[in-house]
């Protein structure tokens, strides 16, 4: 007589694998959020939600143009001092009584001339993005300073304040400026034939070039792009101090930035921008943030958990990349 023998499906352990991989940032937020209801007092509340919103909405923006640079396989480490800069020109602007409109215009050009500056040496003298970075970096943030001069200035104005501290629907107003930002940028990214070029740069920038891609052009604008992004989050980051600190403003932002993406999904090998990656990627980094803080953990072990999760999210992207 035969015997039927059920038997058990197969476990797609690789599949598993890809999905955990490719999904960590989402399940690793999860599990902070977890945590932190049990340990934060009141923090499934309106009132944390803004405080959070605040401290996350530069740091997005930014990460935002950085995470189109990287796509290019490239890297921007000046964005902090286009921050500092920002900073600077708004005080003097407002001194000179520079209509608002114009304030703006100034400030985001002074991201533009930064990113133009490191495109062109990148994309025309061809030298390394974290060198040209890093030279406009230094020299910019020393710019900032002396333009505004040893004290910080006070920032009264009510639109810029607006900026930074207002509200609308309960939220900070900041919120929806950076949703409205990576609603276009995702759109240029993923709609357009720049954000197709910019990504075939990433993968090979010598058959892009052969192909007959403008690959010097399209450089160029990635790096304004994130010059004026840093140059919005310059403006939020002065309305919210309500103060113009050049010597401080968008200290380490540069690496709160690359953290954002990177974690978010975003290849350092470049090829690929993940947008919803990286914001979920600066979510993440918040919360930990808020939840070291909470804690009274010193600032420095923050710094020491950032970068082992750098490190894990950089070994993800490799393996994703090699299989």
């Amino acid at each position: 007589m035969a015997t039927l023998t059920l038997s058990r499906p197969a476990v797609d352990r690789e599949g598993t694998v890809r999905w955990l991989r490719a999904n960590s940032v989402w399940i690793a937020i999860v599990l902070v959020i977890a945590v932190d209801a049990f340990v934060i007092n009141h923090f499934f509340t309106v009132s944390n939600l803004r405080t959070q919103l605040y401290q996350v909405t530069p740091t997005f923006v930014v990460a935002l143009g950085m995470a189109v640079v990287i796509g290019t396989k490239g890297i921007d480490l000046s964005v902090g001092a286009v921050i500092a800069l920002a900073a600077a020109i708004v005080p003097i602007a407002l001194a000179d009584h520079t209509p608002i409109l114009f304030l703006l215009v100034l400030v985001l050009l002074g991201g533009a001339a930064s990113g133009t500056v490191v495109g062109g040496m990148v994309a025309v003298a061809r030298v390394q993005p974290i060198i040209a970075s890093l030279a406009i970096m230094i020299g910019l943030r020393g710019l900032a300073v002396i333009m505004n001069g040893a004290a910080d200035k006070p920032v009264t104005d009510p639109f810029i304040v607006g900026i930074g501290n207002g509200l609308w629907l309960g939220q900070p107003r900041m919120a929806y400026i950076a949703l409205v930002l990576a609603l276009l940028v995702a759109f240029l990214v993923r709609r357009t034939t720049f954000g197709r070029a910019l990504t075939a740069i990433g993968d090979n920038r010598d058959a892009a070039q052969l192909a007959g891609l403008p690959v010097r052009r399209v450089l160029i604008l990635v790096y304004v792009l994130s010059g004026v992004l840093a140059a919005v989050a310059g403006i939020m980051i002065t309305g919210f101090q309500q103060q113009a600190t050049p010597s401080a403003a968008g200290l380490n932002f540069e690496l709160y930035a690359i953290t954002a993406v990177v974690v978010g999904g975003t290849p350092l090998e470049g090829g690929e921008v993940r947008i919803l990656g990286t914001a979920a990627g600066a979510v993440l980094m918040q919360l930990i943030s808020a939840t070291l803080t909470q804690k009274h953990v010193q600032s420095d072990y923050l710094h020491v958990v950032q970068g082992a999760i750098v490190l894990l999210a950089v070994y993800a992207t490799m393996n994703r990349k090699l299989r």
